[in-house]
């Protein structure tokens, strides 16, 4: 074989390789996610909800891959969420003292954030509360994911 048709065999293959592995971690958390909360339950577990708030798209770190949009309830024992989450890997939810809306702001806050749990669905979710938060302390909820440092949304709920 030609070294150029060697050189092209293996630049395609590995094009087609790693399309085929950002396929898969994009397709890995959908297949893999346990079943969401039905609306009747988010309703049932935010019934008593103390703060009221809503993820938007148009945040400006929030993109075609990394977005929000729905209503966030908290209650003393679990913040629900009513809408849809772009699909990823290892979401994480957070409470800010303060709003952010980027990676940068995140990053720079992070030490006063506190993390809350794992947001494992993408239609609606409910994560329990430790006992130990003072939701006054904090004025924000917001998901990020932990493995590539991506600021997916968040909602300023006082």
């Amino acid at each position: 074989m030609k070294i150029r048709t060697i050189a092209f065999l293996i630049i395609s293959h590995l094009a087609i390789g790693g399309f085929g592995f950002a396929l898969g971690v994009y397709a890995l958390p959908i297949l893999i996610a346990p079943p969401a909360p039905t609306e009747v339950q988010i309703q049932e577990m935010s019934a008593n909800a103390i703060y009221t708030t809503e993820f938007k798209r148009e945040l400006a770190d929030s993109d075609n891959f990394h977005w929000g949009e729905g209503e966030v309830k908290i209650t003393p024992s679990v913040v629900t969420f009513s809408g849809e989450l772009a699909p990823g890997p290892d979401y994480k939810l957070y409470l800010s003292p303060k709003f952010v809306e980027t990676e940068a702001e995140f990053n720079q806050l992070k030490s006063s954030m506190v993390r809350i749990g794992n947001v494992k669905t993408f239609d609606n979710f409910a994560v329990s509360l430790p006992e130990t938060i003072g939701l006054e302390d904090y004025n924000t909820v917001i998901v990020w994911c932990e493995t590539f440092g991506e600021f997916i949304t968040a909602g300023q709920y006082r």
